[in-house]
């Protein structure tokens, strides 16, 4: 474990005894004293889903700009499956061993991307020894949690005030869901956008897939908050295809004999079948953004979906895509949309922008004249 007398000029060190809002010695405005960041999340491989591409390509993007990065992932506890949702591993006993990496990393900023044990275990240690810390909000957690079970959202919406009440700042994964969150409570709400790896996500022709047409695709999480029974209840020609893998995988295939389900795809298999969609469908009224969308336009095929959150924010109507309460309509719509004008909105949303806004955000407020420093609550 580092002792104090150990670290360099410039690190920030949960010192106890400092006073939130006092600037630690040698921190710079620039986000280039950012040299070390530590990241905590409970979402990670093997896991597949839009926080983990996240998190993934923001911690490979920070080390090609010369950050060092220390992951806390899952992958270094014991775990246990998440009841209900065997796929997701929750860290077991992690508190111990999160302080202790934590400390031993020497971070200069601790960033905390989810609200399970090891984030939990991250933000408590960083409010005992009074370590500034960024957190994001990925996704509409409460009403996940509803459709599993009968807990109000209000009450969970009341346990994230609290969870990321802590932080020096949330970012949150678009404009829709920041005004969502503010008119909840939430504070020090920053812009956070999705990005696209265009080098993977491209036009590669229809070729990959031999199913009559034209071919309406959803591509991601095969769970209820999903909403695929809205997809997969279309009376629609041509094929359905779902690529994924989730809890309710098995239990849609035997409901619905007649649409294909190609199972979890990766890279270049993904990229490639997801090219040979023409049109793809995005059911979920639960998510804050959705990069699938973002990864679809990539590679020319625009998108059909409710108008909701996540949606709202990433299609443009009438240009990459469709959005109706009517999902059939929005899908015929979508299908006569110039696939040129997908691949140009993808192109815009890259990977180094989208980590540079992160590494801004990672700031404490008293170096940040955009934001108003508030005094964190107990844990």
């Amino acid at each position: 474990m580092a002792r104090r007398g150990d670290l360099p000029q410039g690190t920030l060190y949960p010192g106890r005894g400092r006073k939130p809002g006092v600037e630690f010695s040698g921190v710079k405005k620039s986000t280039a004293r950012l040299k070390r960041l530590t990241i905590v999340t409970d979402a990670w491989t093997p896991q597949v889903n839009g926080v983990v591409t996240t998190m993934r390509n923001t911690s490979r993007m920070l080390t090609r700009m010369g950050h060092e990065v220390t992951m806390i992932t899952p992958e270094h506890f014991r775990s246990v499956p998440c009841p209900g949702y065997k796929e997701i591993r929750l860290s077991a006993f992690a508190g111990k061993k999160v302080a202790q990496m934590l400390e031993s990393s020497l971070p200069d900023a601790i960033h905390v991307a989810t609200e399970g044990p090891l984030g939990m275990a991250a933000r408590a240690w960083c409010l005992k020894n009074e370590f500034p810390f960024a957190t994001s909000c990925h996704t509409q957690f409460p009403e996940y949690i509803r459709l599993r079970a009968p807990i109000p959202t209000s009450w969970t919406y009341a346990w994230l005030r609290r969870f990321h009440g802590s932080a020096h700042t949330t970012l949150v994964r678009s404009k829709t869901q920041q005004k969502l969150l503010e008119d909840r409570g939430f504070r020090h709400l920053k812009l956070w956008p999705g990005a696209v790896d265009t080098e993977i996500f491209r036009p590669r022709g229809k070729d990959a897939l031999d199913l009559p047409r034209p071919i309406s695709m959803y591509m991601g999480r095969v769970a209820v908050e999903k909403g695929l029974d809205a997809f997969l209840d279309l009376d629609l020609p041509g094929s359905k295809v779902v690529v994924g893998g989730g809890p309710d995988l098995e239990k849609l295939r035997g409901a619905y004999p007649h649409a294909h389900f190609l199972g979890p795809k990766f890279g270049e298999e993904l990229a490639g079948v997801l090219s040979a969609a023409d049109v793809f469908v995005f059911p979920s009224k639960t998510d804050t953004l959705g990069l699938v969308m973002l990864e679809a336009m990539a590679c020319g095929v625009p998108v059909a979906a409710f108008p909701v959150p996540g949606p709202l924010d990433v299609i443009r109507d009438g240009s990459t895509g469709a959005m109706e309460e009517d999902l059939a309509s929005a899908v015929f719509r979508a299908l006569a949309m110039d696939p040129g004008a997908c691949i140009e909105f993808a192109e815009k949303h890259s990977w180094k922008r989208s980590t540079e806004r992160f590494l801004a955000a990672q700031l404490p407020h008293h170096q940040d004249s955009n934001c108003t420093p508030m005094a964190a609550p107990s844990v």
